[in-house]
């Protein structure tokens, strides 16, 4: 009896053990950076944005040297300040020390709303490769079986050893041929 009720027990350990082995999930992991950079519309896209980007600043220095212009005129007329054109002078210069005034304010609001504007653009832009990335991994990882993808690209990602690198399955999924892979840094 005692025998039997080991044997039970050694069976039922085994049997449990072998369903904890077999509950083990599939983890893998994929370097989003590299995924990204490998990407054609990412290259578009940063060009896109770089464009954009350089039109606002070209915008805002432009701004900037009549900005620069009307101060250096308003130096040049308080140099030639005399008694004589002092009436007359006075009504300029305060004229043009307003205009100033207003043009660092337009200056100002010009560059807020430019970094709003770039914000906007720079989601616009990527939002769309990141969700087509996304979805590449998802349905990578539902191929072939796993439970986790861990991006090794980002912090939180302490350590990991082994795994499955998935980059290389979401690359072929995503039509991106191992020669237009980015270059690595």
């Amino acid at each position: 009896m005692k025998k039997s009720v080991k044997i039970a027990v050694v069976a039922t350990g085994l049997f449990l053990a072998g369903n904890v082995v077999n509950a083990q999930q599939k983890l893998g992991h994929i370097n989003s950076s590299d995924l990204l950079q490998s990407m054609p519309e990412m290259k578009v896209a940063d060009a896109s944005f770089q464009t954009f980007a350089k039109a606002k600043q070209t915008a805002i220095e432009q701004m900037d040297a009549e900005r620069q212009k009307k101060i250096a005129s308003y130096q040049e007329k308080a140099k030639t300040r005399s008694e004589a054109n002092k009436d007359a002078l006075d009504k300029e210069l305060n004229t043009l020390g307003a205009d100033i005034q207003d043009m660092e304010k337009r200056i100002t609001d010009s560059q807020e709303k430019s970094q709003e504007e770039l914000t906007a653009k720079r989601t616009e832009i990527y939002q769309p490769i990141f969700k087509k990335a996304e979805a590449a991994v998802k349905t990578v990882a539902k191929e072939k079986g796993y439970s986790y993808v861990f991006d090794i690209s980002q912090p939180g990602v302490v350590y990991f050893d082994g795994g499955d690198d998935l980059l290389a399955s979401v690359k072929t999924k995503l039509g991106i041929s191992a020669s237009s892979a980015a270059p690595k840094k």
